[in-house]
């Protein structure tokens, strides 16, 4: 399976998955060719998904899986949701590391939450993945989710944890609410994180012969 992302972390968290399920998986940067990065301009995280999978897939003419994920947090309306990657890319220049992002994002997120109570900072990762072919065929769609919390600076002491990426720092893992994203092993998020699900929902359905056409 070509896995079309440019971001490793999603590259490791989807081959741990799938190889454990039988499924070789390579990255786009193993083709040792550049491919230019398709203009992502969905509403939805499922729109998103099946442009980057569909371009990856004529570009290299193999079937490809793309994902599109993303924090939705009810207090702000599902915010950052799509938009999560850059959500506070008026902080940081163009060519930041993905480093910088990460930090100016969790801190934009702490920002637009100060004096939201516990029970209403709910939140919940969202991982689409989708399966496109070299003629724009969607082969295969799915959708997990991960629920939880953004945990409170100063109550919680977020962002902690030294694993995962993204907002994983501030978030509180239902039900217990005691642990981030961050502060899981690599094995045991990718059993239960959202893309850890969508990813066994991915599996069913290629068991289930969505690839066959």
């Amino acid at each position: 399976m070509l896995i079309a992302t440019g971001n490793p972390h999603k590259v490791e968290e989807i081959a741990a998955v799938l190889g454990g399920l039988g499924i070789a998986c390579e990255s786009l940067d193993a083709l040792g060719e550049s491919y230019p990065e398709p203009i992502v301009d969905g509403e939805t995280m499922e729109a998103n998904a099946r442009i980057k999978a569909r371009a990856y897939s004529k570009m290299t003419g193999r079937v490809c899986l793309a994902d599109d994920s993303g924090l939705e947090i009810d207090a702000l309306g599902g915010r950052p949701g799509v938009h999560s990657a850059r959500y506070a890319a008026v902080r940081f220049p163009a060519d930041a590391d993905r480093a910088a992002r990460d930090t100016a994002n969790n801190e934009l997120v702490i920002e637009e939450l100060a004096g939201v109570p516990a029970d209403s900072r709910t939140a919940r990762f969202v991982c689409v993945l989708c399966v496109a072919a070299p003629d724009g065929a969607i082969l295969a769609e799915v959708r997990g989710t991960f629920e939880g919390r953004i945990g409170e600076p100063e109550a919680e002491a977020v962002p902690r944890g030294g694993h995962g990426f993204g907002y994983d720092p501030l978030f509180l893992i239902a039900p217990e609410f005691e642990r981030t994203g961050a502060e899981m092993e690599p094995a045991e998020k990718n059993r239960i994180s959202h893309r850890g699900r969508a990813l066994v929902l991915l599996a069913e359905k290629i068991g289930a012969g969505a690839l066959n056409r």
